[in-house]
């Protein structure tokens, strides 16, 4: 264990696990990934698939042996009970910081299948890791397109992506506010929600229309750091400090799958209008949560 050490070498030490780690896992990417391009048959992608699904859970392992390392872990965590690793979810979470990652995949792993994340275009060009996340079929979407044409292209893209996962027991995870929160953002958008930004529904309704009737319900996740948010460099210094993980399965209305799926315009409406009542009583928790802290209490 690392605790002893000052953050700072902490941090350093961490860095270079977490480099390292994903350098290691990047490289065994590469010869799964060109089959997969290269051999595009279903019987050759179920294989494959699942083998970079193993290369991505080792990632999350390692990544947790060194956050152990350079601290004690204080996450509570509730909710997970009745999930099914064999199950296909629709999962959501609000964002607060880099550390929001890590945490949830390590939390759901073996819990539900691997989460595929909603990810901005522009990530694919990240060096090594947008290759990964190609690899794994993680949709891409852009964050507003410049004209109807390229906003259509980007829709078609993500549903693309998503219908690859009606062979694999998949979890689709989408940050419904789609950016991490910060005072400013939520002046920005004038935000109705004391500690949230406001949820779209555009990567929901896709996976909906793709594959809502494969989901087992929709997994609403609630994350709070009641000592505060930390950054990404905190985290790897072991300043990460307390979490509290709330987690519930939501049943999805049947008209939103039957609609999405039908390719119905006014669905999107629906569906949104179903995710601010989720987020208006998110917001409620997260109030509750952070009440304590504010106090002075455990």
């Amino acid at each position: 264990m690392l605790r002893w050490l000052p953050g700072s070498v902490r941090g350093v030490f961490a860095s270079i696990i977490l480099g390292l780690n994903t350098l290691c896992v990047c490289i065994f990417f590469f010869p799964f990934s060109l089959i997969k391009l290269v051999v595009p048959l279903r019987s050759v992608r179920n294989v494959t698939d699942r083998c970079l699904i193993g290369l991505a859970n080792a990632w999350i392992s390692v990544n947790h042996g060194w956050m152990r390392a350079v601290q004690k872990l204080d996450w509570q965590v509730s909710g997970l009970d009745a999930l099914n690793p064999q199950g296909w979810y629709l999962v959501s979470c609000n964002h607060q910081s880099w550390a929001d990652i890590v945490i949830l995949q390590r939390v759901f792993q073996g819990r539900i299948p691997f989460l595929k994340f909603f990810l901005k275009r522009e990530l694919i060009y990240v060096p090594i890791i947008g290759l990964a996340w190609w690899a794994l079929d993680f949709p891409f979407m852009r964050r507003g397109g410049k004209t109807l044409a390229s906003t259509a292209a980007d829709m078609a893209a993500a549903r693309a992506s998503c219908e690859k996962f009606r062979h694999i027991p998949t979890s689709v995870f989408n940050f419904l506010e789609g950016t991490r929160f910060t005072p400013q953002k939520h002046q920005q958008q004038k935000s109705p929600y004391r500690h949230l930004l406001k949820p779209k529904s555009g990567g929901a309704t896709i996976a909906l229309g793709t594959m809502g009737d494969k989901f087992a319900g929709m997994v609403d996740v609630t994350l709070v750091y009641p000592a505060g948010i930390p950054n990404f460099w905190q985290v790897l210094c072991g300043r990460t400090g307390p979490v509290i993980l709330t987690a519930r399965t939501l049943d999805i209305p049947a008209e939103f799958v039957q609609g999405a799926m039908a390719g119905d315009a006014k669905i999107r409406t629906k569906v949104q209008e179903w995710l601010n009542g989720i987020w208006a009583e998110k917001d409620q928790q997260i109030e509750s949560l952070l009440k304590p802290a504010r106090r002075g209490q455990p």
